[in-house]
Parts: structure tokens; C-alpha cells; sequence
């Protein structure tokens, strides 16, 4: 049984302003979302970006190379009608954040764990209000209520198209105080997956590499960095 798939149909693809932001018009129709909603989007930068994945389309359109697009529809679709329950999903994360779980040892990956992730924790005492507790093992630690709060704030302040990109930022690297600080532009989201990798890098320097987990582990990057790109085009 054949699948249906959408063709290009239109000559020019280009960023319109409407009331409320922008969107994309293909040969003067506008583009809406898969459930149907206008395409508003937040910014002229974003909009472009958008238009151009859909410039770039031959023949049968083609989802998967439209990554700006795909996010921008997840935003309005998705994250602006339940914008409070991911918003607290993620802040979540401040509760079990990866910096705060530490090896026992050896003492070369205890000290690679402490010399990457103290000085942001250090970062996010100081400039976040947030002072969070780490451990040894994976047992839970428990965090004030007073940090909790103060991580759930800021993440509640992110628009629904930032929070559409935080999402990625904070589930891919394991982290909201990594994701905290590539959006606050503490790091870099190049820097942020590097410091998520610390324990994977150091079984690599060990182990070698799996070709399979090198591919998985790629992809995942390609998607933060793509996530942090998208969250600069919202501003």
C-alpha cells in the first residue's frame, strides 16, 4: 500500500509579518501547523529559517530535513496548549540533575566529575539562587525546596518556542543546570554536551568506542546543538 506524501506545489516560500509575530507564506498561503493552527512565530529570524527549509524542498517534501519546522509546530501544537505541565516536567530535572550525581570512584573519574560540573553548580548557587546538593552512588539526594523553586521560575519564564527548545537542551544532556547555562549563555551548547559526556568519555578512554553508540551519540548531539540554534532564533 503506497503512503501518501506531500509535493511542492509553490514557487517561493517567504517570512511574512502578521499580527503577533510572523509566519511563512508559500506563494502567498500561509503555512499552518499539523493540527491546523496558524504558523505565528516569534521572531523574523525564525520565520526566515522556516521559509528556507520550505524553499529548500523538491519534489516530495521531505519532514525529517525540516528541523526548525518540526520544532516551531511542536511549540504551538504542543507545548503552548500544556505550557505549565512541561514547563514543571522539566524543572523537574533540578530535583535529579546530573551534576549532582557523583562516582565512588576511581579517583581520575571523581576528580574529571568534580574539575566539569563543580563550577557550574557553583554557577547556578551564585547566579540562580539554586544550591543544589550533590552525592555519591545514585541513591536520591534531597534539594531545598528554596533551589527547587528557584530553577521552577526560570523555567516557567521561557516562552512556549524557548521551552519547545529547553526541552531538548534538558533531556538530552540529563541536566537543567547544563541547560540553564547554555540558555543564559554561561557555556556553549558544544561545551554543555561535553560536560554531559564525562562519565561516557571516560569509559570510552578505557574501552574504545562502539560504532553503534558513536552513531546514537552523535545524533543526540546534533539534536542539542540544533535546539540551542533554535532557542537564539526565538530572541
Amino acid at each position: 500500500m503506497s503512503v501518501w506524501a506531500a509535493r511542492r506545489f509553490w514557487t517561493t516560500a517567504s517570512a511574512v509579518p502578521v499580527e503577533g509575530g510572523f509566519t511563512v507564506h508559500l506563494d502567498g498561503r500561509p503555512v499552518r501547523t499539523p493540527l491546523k493552527a496558524p504558523l505565528i512565530l516569534p521572531t523574523l529570524a525564525l520565520a526566515e529559517a522556516v521559509a528556507a527549509e520550505w524553499q529548500a524542498q523538491e519534489g516530495t517534501v521531505k519532514p525529517e530535513t525540516m528541523p526548525f519546522t518540526r520544532m516551531a509546530n511542536s511549540a504551538i501544537d504542543k507545548v503552548q496548549p500544556q505550557f505549565a505541565a512541561v514547563a514543571d516536567l522539566l524543572a523537574e530535572y533540578g530535583g535529579s540533575d546530573l551534576l549532582c550525581y557523583r562516582a565512588e570512584g576511581p579517583a581520575d573519574l571523581v576528580a574529571r566529575q568534580a574539575q566539569s560540573w563543580d563550577p557550574l553548580l557553583d554557577w547556578a548557587r551564585q547566579e540562580l539562587g539554586a544550591a543544589l546538593r550533590s552525592t555519591t552512588g545514585v541513591m536520591p539526594v534531597a534539594q531545598s525546596e528554596a533551589s527547587l523553586a528557584a530553577l521552577r521560575s526560570l523555567v516557567h519564564a521561557f516562552g512556549p518556542f524557548e521551552l519547545a527548545a529547553f526541552h531538548d537542551l534538558v533531556s538530552i544532556s540529563g541536566s537543567l543546570v547544563l541547560a540553564l547555562a547554555v540558555a543564559r549563555d554561561r557555556i556553549s551548547a558544544e561545551e554543555a554536551w561535553t560536560l554531559s559526556r564525562v562519565d561516557e568519555d571516560w569509559q570510552i578512554s578505557l574501552w574504545g568506542e562502539d560504532e553503534e553508540a558513536a552513531e546514537v551519540a552523535a545524533r543526540k548531539r546534533d539534536a542539542l546543538l540544533l535546539a540551542d540554534r533554535f532557542l537564539r532564533l526565538c530572541r
